[in-house]
């Protein structure tokens, strides 16, 4: 069925509203006050026609948007995208009763990321590599990418002949690749075992082309050169398919503000600490005690601080921190400062040990303004005062928010 809507207002997840008798419509590629024509299923929506453009409709800088899945807001205007940006975590706060005025938005630049997990599959004319077209399996073969790094961008056709030869299944498979100090560490999960002569003529063409390190399901297969990642002077070897900040200017601007937030400390936790980008950034003025519950990032860690220079004490601990987080009797008794980094589902257990400490100083770091926003009210429910909000671009083009909160909680007087 098809029909002639008015775009509304444009929803969190980048898609235009209209307002139907039948409840609210949601129109991919759209922005407020376009009139569409669109194929209606259910909730959902498809452009047939666009009647009347908004003004601040532009031109996209990438041929596959629209396609590919990777981005959902291009086409909108650059001013009104930080607006809308930065409203969405606005309103995600004030969901939660939390009224503060936010930061400007910290803008990325285009051609800024460094990891990209991508999507590959061997088919008969080759190996498809890219992202998948939004809310499907298909994958979208790609030939530019505004948002990687160009010396990943210019390496998509020498990275497809390195996927063809890895490839052991014709179903898709992950393909992670980052751009280390030292060259591109490529990361393969579900491509098949890789045995025999496919495993050497992977490991020949690795080295040929000046690829650091392939690893496939974990395993390191060949590794010419170990892929270096630098945080603040110190050279941390990441595990294969380790979490990384997605943009390295990203993260020297949420770390500058997690470290000057903590300056005062003697002694900080950092939990969600992954390979170090908070914890050993905090060891140049603190001393910090590391949690997080994937061992091999803790390892890397533990090996940057240990051939790093000029660092403070750091310890490091695994733990599971949503089954057990550290207890509010722990934090009083050995910290007087904290940061916590948690994936998108946040750390709702751990705020609340956290809201019931006395640790004077606390640094809250997210990818997802909607938990963020339940594990702050949790904190000022506890005492802790909000003191600033920044927002981070580092998914430019898409509807994901990194952001950094700084809290503090007053001394009670005797």
């Amino acid at each position: 069925m098809t029909s002639i809507v008015t775009i509304a207002r444009l929803g969190a997840q980048a898609d235009g509203i209209a307002d139907a008798p039948g409840g609210q419509i949601f129109v991919p590629f759209t922005l407020p006050g376009e009139r569409v024509n669109v194929a209606v299923s259910g909730k959902k929506a498809d452009i047939v026609a666009l009647l009347d453009p908004s003004p601040l409709r532009v031109t996209p800088p990438c041929r596959h948007f629209g396609d590919c899945g990777g981005c959902s807001i291009q086409h909108l205007e650059q001013q009104a995208y930080r607006d809308w940006k930065r409203q969405n975590l606005i309103d995600a706060l004030r969901a939660r009763g939390i009224e503060i005025e936010v930061d400007a938005l910290v803008e990325c630049p285009p051609h800024s990321r460094r990891r990209a997990a991508l999507t590959a599959r061997k088919t008969e004319k080759g190996l498809l590599l890219g992202f998948n077209a939004a809310l499907s399996h298909r994958i979208v073969d790609l030939e530019e990418c505004p948002v990687m790094l160009p010396s990943i961008v210019e390496q998509l056709d020498m990275l497809r002949g390195l996927g063809l030869l890895v490839a052991q299944t014709k179903e898709p498979f992950r393909m992670a690749v980052t751009q280390s100090a030292s060259g591109l560490d490529v990361a393969t999960d579900d491509s098949g075992a890789l045995e025999g002569p496919a495993r050497q003529a992977a490991v020949e063409y690795c080295i040929a082309n000046g690829i650091a390190r392939l690893s496939v399901d974990g395993e390191i297969i060949v590794e010419p050169k170990k892929p270096v990642i630098m945080i603040d002077g110190v050279a941390v070897i990441p595990p294969p398919g380790a979490f990384l900040q997605a943009v390295e200017n990203a993260e020297h601007v949420m770390a500058k503000l997690v470290v000057e937030h903590l300056r005062k400390a003697k002694r900080v936790a950092d939990l969600f600490s992954g390979i170090g980008t908070f914890a050993l950034r905090l060891a140049r003025q603190s001393e910090v005690h590391a949690a997080e519950g994937d061992a091999p990032a803790l390892a890397a860690l533990d090996r940057g601080f240990r051939y790093g220079d000029g660092l403070k004490r750091v310890t490091i601990e695994k733990r599971d921190l949503f089954r057990r987080p550290l207890t509010y009797k722990e934090l009083d008794l050995k910290f007087d400062g904290l940061v916590f980094d948690p994936p998108r589902a946040g750390a709702e257990d751990q705020a609340r040990q956290i809201a019931r400490s006395t640790v004077q100083r606390v640094a809250a770091v997210s990818c997802n303004p909607i938990t963020l926003a339940r594990d702050l009210s949790i904190l000022i429910e506890g005492g802790y005062v909000l003191k600033r909000v920044v927002p981070v671009d580092q998914f430019l083009w898409s509807s994901h928010l990194e952001t950094v909160a700084l809290l503090e909680k007053p001394k009670k007087r005797r």
